[in-house]
C-alpha cells in the first residue's frame, strides 16, 4: 500500500508538523528534518494499516486470476505485516526528501513559491521511498493474493525464485507511476490549501486541508490508474498471454499489451479501491 501512497499522507503529515511547529515556535517555510521524518513515519504507518483491507481488495481486482480466484473478501489483512514494517521508513525517506528538496528549489526561484517545487520534491522523495517501498510492496501483494501465508515464507519463497532482483520487480513502473502522480496531486493540493486561505483571510485548518489532500489525491489516484494496475502485475510476476512477463516488457509495452489483450477496462482494474483509499487516508 506504498504508493502515492506517501502522497496520501500529506494532509495527516501537515498537521502534525503544524502541531509540533507551535510547540517549538517553529516559523511555518522551514520544517526540521528530525520533525519531517516523525510525521512522515506516525502518517505512513496510521494511513496504511487502518486502510489496508482497501489495497487488498484492489490488488485482487488488478491480479490476472481474477477477484475471486486470488482471494476475493476472504484475508483481507494477508500481508500487513510487510506493509507495517515498511510504511514507517518509506514514509519518513519520503518527507525528509520531500522538505529537504523544498527549500533547496526555492533558492533556485530567487526565494518565490512556484507549483514546480512542490511537484520535484515530492519525486525526489518518491524515487527515495522506492527504496523502501517497493521489495515490502512485492511481498505484501504475493501475500495479498494467497501466494503465500505469512511473511518469513513469503520473503524466502520469493528470495528463492529471483533472488534481491526479484524484490525490485517493477522498480521504474512504480517511479513512473509516482512522478506524474505527484506532478498532479501536489500542486492541486498546495494551490487548494492557498486559494481557500485567500477566501476565508486565514491559514486552512486539518479538516479543510485534509479535504484538499483528500480531492488532490483522488484525481492523481484515477489518473495513474492504468501504471498502477501494470506495476501489480509486475509485482505479482504475471505473464501476458503470450507467456512473456509484464516485468520483462517494460511500463510502455505492458500498457500497450494489457490494452490489446484485456480491452481499456482491464486499465482501470480497482479504480474503486484505489481512488477510495487515498482519497480516504487524505
Amino acid at each position: 500500500m506504498e504508493e502515492t501512497t506517501c502522497g496520501r499522507r500529506i494532509a495527516h503529515a501537515d498537521k502534525l508538523r503544524q502541531l509540533a511547529r507551535n510547540k517549538l515556535n517553529q516559523p511555518n517555510d522551514h520544517t526540521p528534518f528530525t520533525l519531517a521524518l516523525i510525521a512522515g513515519g506516525a502518517a505512513g504507518t496510521t494511513v496504511d494499516i487502518a486502510l489496508y483491507p482497501l489495497d487488498t481488495l484492489k490488488v485482487r481486482l488488478q491480479s490476472p486470476k481474477g477477484f475471486l480466484a486470488a482471494g476475493g473478501f476472504k484475508g483481507i489483512y494477508n500481508g500487513v505485516l510487510a506493509t507495517a514494517l515498511g510504511a514507517a521508513p518509506g514514509a519518513a525517506m519520503f518527507f525528509s526528501a520531500y522538505e529537504s528538496g523544498k527549500p533547496m528549489l526555492q533558492k533556485l526561484y530567487g526565494g518565490s513559491e512556484h507549483w514546480t517545487q512542490h511537484s520535484f520534491s515530492a519525486s525526489i522523495g518518491e524515487v527515495a521511498a522506492c527504496l523502501v517501498r517497493v521489495p515490502t510492496g512485492v511481498v505484501t501483494q504475493r501475500m495479498q493474493v494467497g501466494e503465500f501465508t505469512n511473511f518469513l515464507e513469503a520473503v524466502k519463497g520469493i528470495a528463492a525464485k529471483g533472488g534481491l532482483a526479484i524484490f525490485y520487480s517493477g522498480f521504474w513502473t512504480t517511479v513512473a507511476r509516482e512522478i506524474p502522480f505527484s506532478f498532479i496531486q501536489f500542486p492541486l493540493y498546495e494551490g487548494a490549501k492557498k486559494f481557500w486561505a485567500r477566501r476565508q483571510g486565514s491559514e486552512t485548518t486539518p479538516l479543510q486541508g485534509a479535504m484538499c489532500g483528500s480531492a488532490a489525491g483522488a484525481v492523481a489516484a484515477a489518473a495513474t490508474c492504468p501504471i498502477d494496475v501494470v506495476n501489480t502485475r509486475m509485482r505479482l510476476g504475471s505473464q501476458t498471454k503470450t507467456g512473456v512477463n509484464y516485468s520483462a516488457l517494460g511500463t510502455v509495452s505492458s500498457l500497450r499489451t494489457l490494452f490489446k489483450e484485456e480491452g481499456a477496462t482491464a486499465l482501470f482494474s480497482g479504480i474503486g479501491p484505489r481512488v477510495g483509499w487515498i482519497t480516504v487516508g487524505g
